[in-house]
């Protein structure tokens, strides 16, 4: 096979191929090319073999021609994004499984900016290797748009079904979020370099910061980042007005948008790190560098400008990309440079379908919230709830029992991703 590289890991000889979807390197489609996992260089090679792609764990011990670190570590915040979305009770949900009130972050805050921090990375492999061998820049922009327009689509159903009132259904949300911030910065992506990237992210970052501190907010003056009175819930209020998550302001608004595109450019740049040619231990010394110089630079912006989720402050994207990457350095080391991998193929086998798990559990939770169960005196409850109260809190209480609900949806979709895996179905846009 053209451009393939054997290479020895810790479970059998095997070969390694990165391929990137939208949401990641995690089906056939777009192919990166085999990148060498042994002692010595990282090397990105073109491919052209997306038959190879996502090959399925075999009788022996072997996984398919993946950048093994990158699916792990997105198959684990698809599992995090599945927890902390799926308590049994919204009520009883430990600290750490809640987003904070406003200001500041709890772990849960960290999961949706990883996923869009990898998604950087992965745009960086299938766009950055599709340029340099000289796609036409048209044909893949189409291609960004057809992809950015079936997100969104997919996004609009999960928020509307199953009633589907075009008068009330909130418009944007997670995927459509994702759709977006795609489409921006694979554009990015294509259109410039690492070095023009990097000015893009910085622009967006300042940008941002100086519109929610500068520009006037009727009634409320201009910096203020309660709420109500910050600048994007006041924009979303003009634009998206009673198609919100909440009846004043959108989480996953329009105007925050904006800096969670930074996020996602940031991940290019991790990806270019990636592909940079360097030794392995060079490009985990300086995603560590990185990483931590992110963490830092949001702290020290804080103070000014408030690390807060929903808000997606400039200081929360430094802090949260430079955590991200962090973390990919840490599943880079183990799995691709030491070998480490057996115990990332549940995460690597849920990675592989991260679009097709999250959307499909996210249906899954509509539908059970949906359907009503009797339970005694004319009352009924949610399916949702009667699960949950009959099998989880019985015997674990209120708290523990909601968080044992919350693991039993995340074995569930591992089940499914597992099932997946075997059969090599890779569901993409």
């Amino acid at each position: 096979m053209a451009g393939r590289i054997p290479v020895r890991t810790g479970w059998s000889s095997a070969t390694r191929q990165v391929s990137s979807t939208i949401c990641g390197d995690s089906s056939p489609g777009i192919e990166a090319g085999p990148i060498t996992t042994g002692p010595g260089k990282a090397q990105v090679y073109s491919g052209s073999d997306p038959a190879s792609v996502g090959a399925r764990m075999h009788g022996d011990d072997r996984i398919g021609n993946r950048l093994i670190s990158l699916d792990a570590f997105r198959g684990l915040t698809i599992a995090a994004m599945i927890l902390v979305n799926n308590p049994g009770s919204w009520s009883h949900a430990y600290a750490p499984l809640r987003h904070a009130d406003w200001h500041g972050w709890t772990p849960t805050d960290l999961v949706f900016p990883f996923f869009l921090f990898i998604v950087g990375v992965a745009l960086s492999f299938s766009l950055g290797n599709r340029v340099e061998r000289g796609d036409a820049r048209a044909r893949l922009y189409r291609k960004i748009i057809i992809r950015s327009l079936l997100i969104f689509a997919i996004g609009l159903f999960l928020n509307g079904f199953p009633g589907f009132d075009l008068g009330a259904i909130r418009f944007l949300g997670v995927l459509q979020r994702i759709a977006l911030v795609y489409f921006f910065a694979s554009f990015a992506a294509v259109t410039f370099e690492a070095k023009g990237q990097a000015i893009i992210a910085s622009a967006l970052l300042l940008g941002y910061w100086a519109l929610m501190a500068l520009v006037p907010v009727p009634g409320h003056g201009p910096g203020d980042l309660s709420v109500e009175g910050n600048l994007a819930a006041h924009f979303d209020r003009i634009f998206l007005s009673g198609h919100m998550w909440e009846e004043t302001w959108d989480p996953e608004g329009l105007l925050s948008t904006i800096p969670a595109i930074a996020t996602a450019l940031l991940g290019a740049l991790a990806g270019g790190l990636l592909r940079s040619g360097r030794s392995q231990a060079e490009i985990t010394a300086w995603m560590f560098v990185w990483g931590w110089a992110g963490i830092l630079a949001g702290w020290i912006w804080n103070p000014v400008f408030p690390i807060n989720k929903n808000l997606w402050t400039s200081s929360y994207v430094l802090f949260s990309a430079g955590a991200a990457l962090s973390c990919l350095a840490v599943c880079y080391w183990l799995i691709d440079v030491k070998g480490w991998q057996r115990w990332a193929m549940p995460s690597v086998m849920m990675g592989m379908n991260p679009l097709a798990i999250f959307a499909l559990s996210a249906l899954l939770v509509k539908i059970l919230a949906r359907a009503r169960v009797p339970v005694g005196a004319g009352e009924t409850v949610s399916l949702y709830t009667w699960i949950y109260r009959t099998f989880f809190y019985p015997w674990a209480g209120e708290l523990n029992g909601s968080l044992a609900f919350a693991l039993a949806n995340v074995a569930l979709w591992l089940a499914v991703a597992a099932l997946l895996h075997r059969r090599g179905v890779f569901i993409k846009v």
